[in-house]
């Protein structure tokens, strides 16, 4: 299957603003997005009907013969092409087969969905042009004139030990197959399965034929930010939050045109509110002001730097129901080098000046877009850009949040080995191929290296004692320097489920759990289970952004990295190249 874009998401005469997330204005303005953020719409069961949906389709429509002596390609049933002049709604493409056991015309054996289709870097996404890969090389007249009857069932594709072979049975041409094949996007042909669309120009790139699971059919594009103070603060259910979500009720004040028509709108308010006249114009005010960010404005280049001071900062009344609740467990960590008699972890507790526990926090995970075959241009979720609005998830969990000392930073990064080590990643950076994954820039200074590879270190310590699979722990690393200089690590987990997470991380963010976790983070840096080859790699993964980091060490899956697995280097922790050292050396001695 292949899911629709957002165009088709919602509904004929539905309104995606009765989906749309509330407070998250300095979410939007933080990410640089002008549209509303919508959550999809989820199916509900209503007088014995499914409403509410995400419109998908099936893809490929090419089917393939399952007997291998075989292997004839056959137009599938649900997806032949009607006569010049017939229409075809949206509707009959997402429509199921009235059967799903095809047989071959021939052999009577079961048919399967082949598993290529052709991708695009500009975005298209079509079936692969199976007669033209069969033909493509044909000398002889009689092949190169071959009908394309796309009913009758004439190309096989078969398998032997050592190759894939496509053969017209028809005319006897015949081409090897693989992945990656690359042909010219056919012409007339639509741009997406389900938009009936034809790309203005021939595109100029070729195509490519990969497999269904490849990851380059479909690269998401997300953005996240934290939601924090003021709009993690509100009040859920008063007055002044039901006025705000109704902008119908908010002008019938504001268009009163004189003080008695006003009075007598705030009197049907009042009613309407189960409230006082009173408690509705101090509501009419609060939102005037520009609650719930009252007046505070925010760019996107302040995003990681107010959620970092929202991390480091006391906030004063905080209750258990709101958003973002942190418990700063500093003072008890600090006190736990008194207790230790000497050692290494008595430098790790020096090397991490701030450790607060995340009770509860509420992330907003926003599709940005996609992009297709390894391509750079970003391609709206409803392909043509012109929605108002952007699929979004409320996300719940909790984590923990610690900082590196700044002093031992500043000494570490300003050693002349550090900085060439971080100048050959900052380099392949800016050199890479690859798609982005998190659709903004990274500064790929030496601690941002460190505080990166830290994080992974950490998530996989974490996956023992928090109850935790690695897979659903994610990290958000806040970096920087100069006149604010920045060196945090947030480890948390978000879940789709207002009543949040389990409240293990809760657990393993006091002091002397988190000691412990961390102590083995250090430690587990200074050796790999494929050392020497790992520690001595010059680089490999993704445009080799990685030395010494494998999976054996460092690496984690893929959903909990924000930055595709990449820029990890297990030297910058734990030192042991010719002139590096570990960065705990610098916390002073171990007595």
């Amino acid at each position: 299957m292949v899911v629709q874009d957002t165009r088709t998401w919602m509904p004929p005469g539905s309104d995606p603003r009765d989906h749309q997330i509330r407070y998250v204005d300095r979410v939007r303005s933080a990410l640089d997005i002008e549209q509303a953020l919508c959550t999809p719409p989820r199916a509900i069961e209503r007088n014995g009907e499914t409403i509410g949906w995400i419109p998908a389709m099936r893809f490929p429509t090419w089917m393939r013969c399952s007997n291998a002596e075989c292997g004839l390609l056959h137009r599938a049933p649900w997806r032949t092409r009607r006569r010049k002049g017939e229409g075809r709604s949206n509707a009959d493409l997402a429509a199921p087969p009235p059967r799903a056991d095809f047989t071959c015309d021939v052999c009577k054996s079961r048919l399967e969905q082949v598993p290529w289709v052709l991708i695009h870097e500009d975005g298209h996404l079509a079936d692969v042009p199976w007669h033209t890969l069969a033909h493509r090389n044909s000398q002889h007249p009689a092949q190169k004139q071959c009908g394309r009857d796309w009913s009758a069932v004439y190309l096989a594709l078969r398998e032997t030990e050592h190759r894939r072979e496509l053969r017209c049975t028809k005319c006897g041409s015949f081409n090897p197959f693989r992945n990656d094949e690359q042909v010219q996007f056919p012409r007339g042909t639509w741009i997406q399965p389900w938009v009936r669309q034809i790309p203005d120009s021939p595109p100029e790139a070729e195509a490519k034929v990969v497999e269904i699971n490849d990851v380059r059919v479909h690269y998401p594009v997300t953005r996240s930010a934290l939601v924090i103070p003021p709009e993690s603060r509100i009040l859920n259910g008063t007055v002044t939050d039901r006025l705000y979500g109704n902008t119908r009720d908010q002008q019938t004040v504001r268009n009163a045109k004189n003080p008695l028509a006003r009075k007598a709108a705030l009197k049907r308010l009042a009613s309407k509110y189960r409230c006082t006249v009173e408690t509705i114009e101090t509501a009419i005010k609060e939102i005037n002001e520009g609650y719930p960010l009252f007046g505070k404005s925010i760019t996107n280049t302040d995003l990681l730097v107010d959620e970092f001071n929202a991390l480091t900062e006391k906030i004063p009344d905080l209750r258990e129901d709101e958003d973002f609740v942190t418990e700063h467990q500093t003072d008890d960590w600090r006190q736990l080098e008194k207790k230790l008699s000497s050692g290494f972890a008595r430098r790790v507790v020096r090397a991490v000046p701030t450790l607060v526990a995340v009770n509860r926090l509420k992330e907003i995970l926003v599709l940005h877009g996609f992009q297709r075959g390894g391509g750079e241009e970003l391609i709206p979720p409803d392909i043509t850009g012109e929605t108002k609005w952007l699929p979004a998830l409320e996300m719940y969990g909790e984590g923990i949040f610690f900082t590196l000392d700044e002093a031992m930073l500043r000494a570490w990064q300003d050693l002349d080995v550090i900085k060439e080590r971080a100048e050959a990643f900052s380099m392949r950076y800016q050199q890479r191929t690859g798609p982005n994954a998190t659709g903004r820039e990274v500064d790929v200074s030496p601690r941002f290296l460190l505080c990166h590879t830290l994080a992974h270190l950490v998530i996989r310590e974490l996956d023992a004692g928090s109850g935790y699979p690695t897979a659903s722990l994610k990290e958000r690393i806040y970096c920087a320097t100069g006149s604010e200089p920045m060196a945090g690590i947030l480890i948390y987990v978000a879940v789709p489920d207002e009543e949040g997470s389990l409240g293990g991380l809760m657990e393993l963010a006091k002091p002397h759990r988190f000691l412990r976790v961390l102590t083995r983070a250090f430690e587990s840096a200074a050796r790999c289970s494929l050392d020497p080859v790992c520690c001595e790699q010059e680089g490999h993964g993704p445009d080799l952004l990685n030395r010494a980091a494998c999976h054996a060490c460092t690496l984690v899956p893929e959903p909990s990295c924000d930055f595709g697995n990449a820029l990890l280097d297990r030297v910058f922790v734990t030192g042991g190249k010719p002139g590096i050292p570990a960065f705990l050396d610098f916390a002073g001695p171990a007595n």
